[in-house]
């Protein structure tokens, strides 16, 4: 991911990457998601005031949008920036992903950001996935194949890659496809940087506004600081 984010970077952005100590080596479900989403929210507590922007690098998003209300900076979502990315390339997308145990919380977050209408479909790979780390390397025949099939099937306008163990894809198989195909990670790096650029000021109203000061029991104390503002008063 890290790669294929440094492969779209501008000159002067330096990506931080940061791997949670906890939790799941790919996120596949909705429970998954949900544990993921509050580790992201931890790790942002921590590392918020270091950093220009944050992107969540799993596809789904897990905690987005907690994390666009709880911290100042801007917060992007790979699979979000994807989407958008590629509904400025054309009318529909397809998303194409390596398990189908992905497909329906892949589906949610189609739903989450309003773009069903723009969804063109999600399909994956049968089969089990024995290696993670491998499954790019050792399935990329299948996942052209299945990506071409989908455009016919589908009349798909643009393509996404999906997943964390695809990153880099879209850039390696472009001359294989007749229609764009946007890499999330590459998406969101740009997004983040536009983001920067046009400096949004943080909401002070509306849903996004940050939260009024609560206490909490038993979450790491960055997080605590920022849900009880006593981040704000050190």
């Amino acid at each position: 991911m890290m790669a294929a984010g440094r492969a779209v970077a501008s000159p002067g952005t330096e990506l931080v990457p940061l791997t949670a100590s906890r939790g799941f080596p790919y996120i596949a479900t909705r429970a998954e998601a949900q544990v993921g989403g509050a580790v992201v929210l931890e790790m942002l507590a921590e590392a918020h005031h270091t950093v220009d922007a944050a992107i969540v690098a799993a596809f789904g998003d897990p905690g987005l949008l907690g994390a666009r209300e709880l911290f100042d900076i801007p917060v992007v979502g790979v699979s979000e920036a994807a989407m958008l990315t590629a509904c400025m390339l054309g009318q529909r997308f397809a998303i194409v992903t390596f398990t189908r145990a992905l497909c329906p919380w892949f589906r949610d977050c189609v739903d989450l950001h309003g773009l069903a209408g723009r969804c063109a479909g999600i399909v994956a790979l049968e089969g089990p996935v024995p290696s993670i780390d491998a499954v790019q390397d050792q399935n990329e025949q299948r996942l052209v194949a299945l990506a071409q099939e989908t455009v016919r099937a589908s009349g798909a306008d643009v393509l996404i890659f999906a997943g964390a163990p695809l990153a880099g894809l879209a850039a390696k198989v472009v001359d294989r496809l007749p229609i764009p195909i946007v890499d999330p990670v590459a998406a969101a790096v740009k997004q983040a940087e536009l983001l920067v650029a046009l400096n949004p000021r943080k909401a002070v109203g509306g849903g996004f506004a940050r939260p009024g000061p609560k206490s909490s029991i038993g979450l790491p104390a960055p997080l605590t600081d920022r849900m009880s503002h006593a981040d704000a008063q050190s």
